[in-house]
């Protein structure tokens, strides 16, 4: 029994934000249910390939992608644009705690299916609302995709080769980090308003926007902005207020050092076999190596192509400085410490057999996460949650289905 066995999700959102939030309280032990469109459903299930191959080596129809952010889930189909499937809804939605919905501003509006319109039927509902710029403002009824946040939204031009380098220019995250970051915040907003509502009794509406979690996400390269008013530039893989923080050269391929403090930068340049450097007056502090940071990362760079990536993660980890290989997913995924935490699983799965899963890295003493069940086949559980919550018997489940609303 996880930690939210006793609340029931339903889960009208699509792609990757509000589908992400969902999966995390799912793993925590909701009764997630997803409501999607007849004959297609979410649009990440067409989103391949990659698609999971079944036992013989063939595509089913399941993209990697949808597999991603759909786990421990029931997939139940709906068309709400006809009256009847709008009735369906809403009757779940009297049964439901949770709301999650990635519509544009008012657009569900029409179906009746609003918060205002499900609170009249359940005032203890938490309604959380998933956009690109939220519901207030010039950009409220704009689209929004993860890629347009990060540029808007500033990430991009911190991320990518500085200017003058080749390849320089903006870069985005190479996963849609944004999306994802607002699935966490959600998540964190809507157990917050389960926190409320067991104090006063009453549900509300969530309004969450990428643009606010793409900003607020920033962070020190914000607050670098704000107390100076100098927009921060593209530093590569270095980083703007601590040297040496990046990538470096070896003698067979690179590796990241992650230098936090003085001692470990004195330990640093023993290992280097440049002694000298901790006491130079350029990079005897941090401060002072940022403001010679032109001077000293090319001497560092002379130094570290004479040792493989092995050598000096072994050598820098045993004086105690922070470092490490840059791993392709291969590698990552057979990494010792990767293997030891079990951050991949199998969940069998009705097509495949199994379907591989990334874990959750939430870990719990008393209720920890369980994979109950691999992201479901479109419609899969359809009759059994209109028979087991709403009481439909296999006649009326029938009539639906001729009448194309499931």
């Amino acid at each position: 029994m996880g930690a939210l066995s006793h609340l029931r999700v339903l889960d009208l959102s699509r792609v990757l934000a509000g589908p992400w939030s969902g999966q995390i309280l799912a793993d925590l032990g909701a009764d997630v249910i997803k409501v999607e469109r007849p004959g297609s459903g979410d649009d990440t299930r067409a989103w391949g390939p990659p698609f999971l191959k079944d036992s013989r080596g063939e595509n089913t129809s399941e993209a990697a992608y949808y597999l991603s952010a759909n786990r421990n889930k029931r997939s139940v189909t709906i068309d709400f644009t006809q009256p009847e499937g709008q009735r369906l809804v809403r009757e779940l939605a009297a049964k439901s705690d949770i709301v999650i919905e990635n519509f544009k501003v008012g657009g569900l509006a029409a179906y009746g299916l609003d918060y205002q319109s499900l609170k009249a039927i359940n005032p203890k509902l938490i309604y959380c609302s998933i956009t690109g710029f939220g519901q207030t403002g010039p950009y409220a009824k704009r689209a929004g995709y993860d890629f347009m946040i990060q540029g808007l939204g500033g990430l991009m031009s911190l991320t990518g080769r500085p200017e003058g380098e080749e390849g320089a220019g903006p870069m985005k995250v190479g996963v849609a980090l944004t999306d994802i970051l607002t699935g966490l915040y959600s998540t964190v907003a809507i157990l917050a308003a389960l926190a409320h509502r067991d104090q006063a009794g009453v549900g509300q509406h969530i309004d969450m926007a990428l643009l606010d979690v793409q900003v607020a996400c920033l962070a020190n390269q914000a607050m670098n902005y704000l107390t100076t008013g100098n927009p921060p530039r593209r530093l590569g893989n270095a980083h703007p207020n601590i040297v040496p923080y990046q990538d470096f050269p070896t003698a067979d391929g690179n590796f990241i050092l992650t230098v936090g403090n003085d001692g470990q930068f004195r330990k640093f340049a023993e290992v280097a076999g440049q002694p000298q450097w901790a006491d130079d007056p350029r990079f005897a502090t941090n401060k002072q190596r940022v403001a010679h940071r032109a001077e000293l990362i090319p001497l560092i760079r002379q130094a570290t192509v004479f040792k493989t990536t092995a050598e000096w993660v072994s050598e820098l980890e045993k004086a105690g400085v922070p470092c490490g290989p840059i791993n392709d997913l291969a590698q990552m995924f057979q990494d010792p410490q990767v293997l030891a935490r079990g951050l991949a699983v199998n969940i069998p799965h009705p097509l495949a057999g199994n379907v591989p899963q990334v874990a959750s890295p939430i870990r719990l003493s008393e209720t920890p996460v369980e994979y109950r069940q691999a992201p479901p086949l479109l419609g899969e559980h359809t009759e059994a949650v209109l028979r087991d919550v709403l009481g439909l018997d296999a006649m009326a489940v029938h009539e639906l289905r001729a009448a194309g609303v499931l």
